[in-house]
């Protein structure tokens, strides 16, 4: 009789553990398959980045999750939730994708951005990729220029910046 009494408590725990991974899954915005990846401390031990030496690209997305054989970035963001994907979260989840298949062999068919109060699927397309590749070749034209313009007039964008005490384009 204790035998019974020992299997049902284990079999409880095992459903209790089951609803509370199930529940951080979701929080997480993970889509159903098996985490291979993970930049959280959260979940586990934190995985060294993702690089691209042809590129000289690094990144460390927040969760890889493997389903059916492919492999799909995820990035959380905690800040408000945009009507639509802001530009530089599209581009950097298009990164990481680049990075998956750099790193993997196997080209993503979309990454997923995760607000709080919702996901958006961005589709890998290779309009993204080469848009993406543009980007990045700019980013390496520009640094090393002595001088580049500011690209925006949002002075919260400023307050955020980590060259604020020493650019001379400032907004505030």
């Amino acid at each position: 009789m204790t035998y019974l009494y020992s299997a049902l408590a284990l079999l409880l725990l095992a459903l209790v553990l089951f609803f509370i991974s199930g529940r951080q899954r979701r929080q997480a915005g993970l889509p159903g398959g098996r985490v291979i990846y993970t930049d959280t401390q959260g979940w586990g031990k934190v995985e060294k980045p993702l690089y691209d030496a042809d590129l000289g690209l690094t990144g460390k997305p927040d969760y890889l999750v493997e389903r059916e054989g492919r492999i799909i970035p995820i990035e959380v963001k905690s800040g408000r939730t945009p009507e639509a994907p802001y530009d530089s979260h599209i581009y950097q989840l298009a990164a990481y994708c680049l990075l998956v298949e750099s790193a993997y062999g196997k080209r993503p068919p979309y990454g997923i951005l995760h607000y709080p109060n919702r996901d958006f699927a961005v589709d890998y397309t290779p309009e993204l990729e080469a848009a993406l590749l543009d980007l990045l070749a700019d980013l390496r034209r520009d640094e090393h220029r002595r001088a580049v313009a500011r690209s925006h007039e949002e002075r919260r964008r400023c307050l955020g910046c980590g060259y604020r005490d020493v650019c001379d384009q400032r907004l505030f």
